[in-house]
């Protein structure tokens, strides 16, 4: 063993184990709040799912690039790698939508025009729930169409090489299933990338705004202090801004990979890591802005004298 296929799977295995610890760590802290009786907000409604679609993606990729990269390939059959892929392209989903839908309610909630008031912003957290549930169960159906097609088309020639994922091999897609992919998945998530980029460029303005009109009421007072509007605000601009780099670079690279014939190993290892980087690295964004045992204790007091 050389010096860098053993840093090859330092990495990939402390990613994995890095990536699994902090999504389960979340969850674990939203059902701490959830059975002790604390309503959670929206916004966290939608972290506690879209940490669930991070660990979603990382058991079904994340764990088997550590295993190949360890030695043990081509250990799932064709049904079970295409269980996974079911599972990633799901995961991968049902994340951009969340981090979609938490981006545009956050930049609903602080904004102070005329047409995001109360009752709009009541609606839109009332609606948040019912959202989440049609993008679960959206994206299930839409990408259980990419289960079931190589099945059916299983004898068609149309048909490509295969493709060797390490811990198993599939055989290409055909027009018909590229065409529905990009269809049913890859314009969706271009529309999604283009509203976070909205809303997170709406939240910026508003932001710089807002700290422009308190600025001098700072001054006089000497009080320093930002609202907690602001800091929740903050808080998933560092985290979209988290996602867009990694996803941006993640859907380069695989770009890179779908039209050269010959990928070298370290393009293939390189987007793999950056693919894994979101979901792994994403639920620590969030706990460098929180305290999580006040948190609690917060969240449950106000719950208990309303």
């Amino acid at each position: 063993m050389n010096l860098c296929n053993l840093a090859i799977r330092i990495i990939f295995l402390s990613q994995t184990t890095t990536g699994i610890l902090g999504n389960l760590s979340l969850m674990f802290y939203y059902l701490v709040l959830y059975y002790r009786e604390c309503k959670l907000k929206p916004t966290d409604l939608i972290l506690m799912h879209l940490m669930a679609s991070n660990a979603l993606v990382i058991l079904s990729a994340g764990v088997p690039h550590t295993m190949t990269v360890w030695g043990l390939t081509q250990f799932v059959n064709n049904f079970g790698c295409q269980l996974l892929f079911y599972m990633q392209r799901f995961g991968r989903s049902v994340s951009i939508g969340s981090i979609c839908l938490l981006s545009v309610f956050q930049a609903i909630t602080i904004n102070p025009r005329g047409f995001c008031c109360k009752d709009h912003k009541f609606k839109a957290a009332k609606y948040i729930g019912c959202s989440i549930d049609l993008l679960w169960v959206l994206y299930m159906l839409i990408n259980f169409i990419f289960f079931v097609y190589p099945f059916i088309e299983r004898n068609s020639k149309n048909m490509t090489r295969k493709r060797d994922f390490g811990y198993c091999s599939l055989v290409g897609n055909d027009e018909i299933s590229d065409s529905l992919y990009v269809a049913l998945l890859v314009c969706p998530e271009i529309l999604f990338s283009v509203m976070i980029t909205w809303s997170s460029s709406s939240m910026i303005v508003i932001l710089y705004r807002h700290k422009q009109n308190v600025q001098h009421i700072r001054s006089t007072t000497g009080s320093s202090r930002t609202s907690p509007e602001s800091r929740a605000t903050q808080n998933i601009l560092a985290l979209v801004a988290t996602f867009l780099v990694f996803y941006t670079l993640s859907s380069i690279l695989q770009g890179c990979i779908a039209y050269l014939q010959n990928q070298t190993w370290w393009l293939l290892y390189i987007t793999r890591f950056t693919s894994l980087c979101f979901p792994s690295f994403g639920p620590f964004v969030l706990m460098n802005h929180y305290s999580i045992p006040s948190r609690i204790s917060l969240v449950c007091m106000r719950n208990k004298t309303f």
